[in-house]
């Protein structure tokens, strides 16, 4: 057995409570960031319309709820004083694996979350794997399981993790090293209809076949009517910044900086996160009018990008 072996079944994280209960305002702040409008998560009504006993955290937030935030994390960046969390990251890091990436998440949840639950995590080592050759560089894929329990100590909900810590890819001196790719969109059944027509300079909103609403990003539901009936409607390209921040770290090579990134409000309703060019940072205000443009990142891949409307004053 490899000391990497050794670490299936080992304990990373201790049961550790989230910083605050389940609450309605948090609700509110994600499910407008996400431009969910289901009702059960904001109308008490509503909620108990459908036989529940009130509003209800969408379960997308369940890892929300246990994170610990920048002024609660351990001194050092530790682990919360899991003793096979610091072993395990001094191997890999001994290894000369010094980066990571997250892979992948998935989720089983085993009931929804109420307003006061008390959320709290267990994170166990599931596998790891043997090096692996990635195009990042050669690593290993540890996957880990975290359970979720309430209050009661009851488990309502579990996701395995998984994460590539990897070993960076070395540049030969005087080696020309390559213009950096735009990182891919993560593409599925769901949302591919949305980056083929991105190929043809076409931006496309999702729109339910039962009831007319728009939706985007782009879902197999509704959630307005239910109805996983849809087709498309195409945008005019005209829109107005409804809000934006300016990343200037962490810098990644297939970017300029400082990047502008906008949350635009189309004409039609939808909003999408999405770049801003052509003007300064500190030229950008929120209602400004914008107007769609597209970005040709490689032949595989058009995205839409936005630019003030030139002789519009906001």
């Amino acid at each position: 057995m490899t000391a990497y072996e050794d670490f299936a079944g080992r304990e990373i994280l201790p049961p550790q409570e989230g910083p605050d209960p389940v609450n309605a305002p948090m609700i509110r702040h994600w499910a407008e960031a996400m431009g969910d409008r289901n009702p059960i998560y904001l109308d008490e009504d509503a909620a108990r319309a459908t036989g529940r006993t009130g509003i209800v955290a969408p379960a997308s937030m369940t890892q929300a709820w246990t994170m610990r935030g920048y002024a609660r994390a351990p001194d050092g960046g530790g682990a919360g004083g899991a003793p096979g969390a610091e072993e395990l990251y001094a191997l890999l890091e001994k290894d000369g694996y010094t980066s990571v990436v997250a892979t992948d998440s998935e989720f089983e949840f085993h009931r929804e979350l109420v307003v006061g639950d008390r959320v709290s995590v267990r994170e166990v080592v599931e596998s790891i794997s043997p090096e692996k050759s990635t195009a990042l560089g050669a690593g290993r894929f540890v996957t880990t399981v975290r359970t979720y329990t309430d209050q009661h100590g009851e488990v309502v909900a579990v996701q395995r993790w998984r994460l590539l810590w990897f070993r960076p890819k070395a540049s030969s001196p005087g080696e020309r090293v390559p213009k950096a790719s735009r990182p891919r969109p993560v593409i599925n059944r769901d949302n591919a209809f949305w980056f083929e027509a991105a190929r043809e300079h076409r931006l496309v909103i999702q729109r339910c076949a039962g009831c007319g609403t728009l939706r985007h990003p782009p879902g197999p539901c509704c959630p307005h009517c239910g109805s996983f009936e849809w087709d498309t409607a195409e945008a005019s390209g005209r829109g107005q910044v409804y809000s934006f921040v300016v990343n200037h770290h962490p810098r990644h090579p297939a970017f300029g900086y400082p990047l502008i990134v906008a949350l635009v409000e189309l004409e039609e309703g939808t909003r999408l996160v999405t770049d801003l060019v052509g003007v300064e940072p500190g030229e950008v205000e929120i209602g400004m009018p914008v107007v769609l443009d597209w970005l040709d990142a490689d032949p595989g891949l058009s995205l839409p990008v936005f630019r003030p409307q030139l002789g519009v004053v906001s």
